[in-house]
């Protein structure tokens, strides 16, 4: 990874890329190391060739799709990915789990990878990466302007909560009930750099704060700017990277359809001259606070802060504006956190992890 990007790679508008962590399992649905084997020691399919890569812990496993130019052809690249990855896995005697936390992962007992990059953040970052289990999905759409990507990523901070609201997998951590909906969303915020960024002026002021950053040794590349949106000044898209890792193809799709209109929109709007709508970051995070505490039954502050708004009401006013069904098709159907808890009640831990893997 090069340690900073350019305003020059931001050509495309309305390409999508998908990258989803999983976790690797064992034959009983544990999360457990993998990913040397999946990615280093073996030959994986033709369609994950360079796609395929570790995260922090052994355990986790992450997949990109190639560029996609038209959006009608994103379900066939995820699921062609996705359809190898669990057969590559199988091949090598492990299966393939996806939630924004795996409750069953105890992260003193799980491996960390040896990769230098890892190794350095564990020695930088210390406590709050060594526990960090996490599995999130990330939609980039390219923009073909950087300081229109910069204005698109300001504005789409708003549309945050509701994603991971809708999105909301990850009710246990560590082996317990934390009583969260998006247990990930609060884990992940431990780290340095993430969450909910601040809005900045133009494409010169981000990338003053991403040199800033590198060269005051913050971070070792910008790929550690780890907030929930972000310009991607290597690949020229707006990446968003609010959702909780969801084991349902659909439900990813639902997301990817709803990030690209929002992008899509956006950009019309900056093209139209329309001027931005900066609110503190303290009622972002606020909304933030109630997707990860309530999920799917939140009430958000909105967007005027003269009221609050259910995820319900929210999904009408954007699937009526967008013109999208995905969203409706996430809010009607059960949770992933009430699954995982209806699960584990009614049948058991061991029903609860099977529920999570790709098959």
């Amino acid at each position: 990874m090069d340690a900073t990007g350019s305003a020059e790679h931001f050509t495309r508008m309305g390409t999508l890329g998908i990258e989803e962590e999983f976790y690797v399992v064992d034959e009983f649905g544990r999360p457990t190391s993998g990913t040397d084997e999946l990615v280093y020691e073996t030959e994986p399919p033709a369609v994950l060739d360079g796609r395929l890569d570790h995260e922090l812990f052994k355990c986790v496993i992450e997949t990109q799709t190639p560029r996609i130019d038209d959006p009608t052809d994103a379900g066939e690249h995820l699921r062609s990915v996705r359809d190898a990855l669990v057969d590559h896995a199988e091949a090598n005697g492990f299966g393939i789990a996806a939630a924004g936390l795996h409750p069953l992962a105890k992260w003193r007992e799980l491996e960390h990878a040896e990769k230098p990059r890892y190794k350095s953040q564990l020695d930088r970052i210390q406590y709050p990466q060594h526990r960090n289990t996490t599995a999130g999905l990330h939609v980039h759409v390219g923009v073909d302007d950087a300081d229109k990507a910069v204005w698109v990523a300001n504005e789409l901070r708003w549309h945050l909560p509701l994603m991971l609201a809708l999105s909301a997998n990850s009710p246990y951590w560590n082996g317990f009930d934390t009583g969260l909906q998006s247990a990930r969303g609060k884990i992940f915020e431990g780290l340095p750099n993430t969450g909910m960024p601040t809005a900045f002026d133009d494409y010169d002021a981000f990338e003053t704060y991403e040199r800033r950053m590198l060269e005051t040794g913050s971070i070792d590349d910008r790929g550690e700017l780890w907030f929930d949106v972000r310009p991607h000044s290597g690949h020229g898209t707006v990446e968003v990277r609010a959702p909780d890792g969801q084991a349902d193809p659909d439900r990813v799709l639902a997301f990817v359809e709803y990030v690209r209109e929002l992008v899509v929109d956006l950009a019309e709007r900056y093209e139209d001259g329309e001027s931005d709508r900066r609110l503190r970051r303290e009622f972002l995070d606020e909304n933030k606070w109630r997707a990860i505490r309530h999920g799917q039954s939140a009430e958000l502050i909105s967007r005027d802060l003269s009221t609050t708004r259910s995820v319900e009401e929210l999904v009408e006013m954007e699937s009526d504006r967008l013109g999208i069904d995905g969203l409706w098709e996430l809010y009607d159907r059960e949770s992933g956190a009430e699954r995982q808890r209806r699960l584990r009640a009614e049948e058991g831990v061991m029903a609860l992890a099977d529920s999570l893997r790709l098959s």
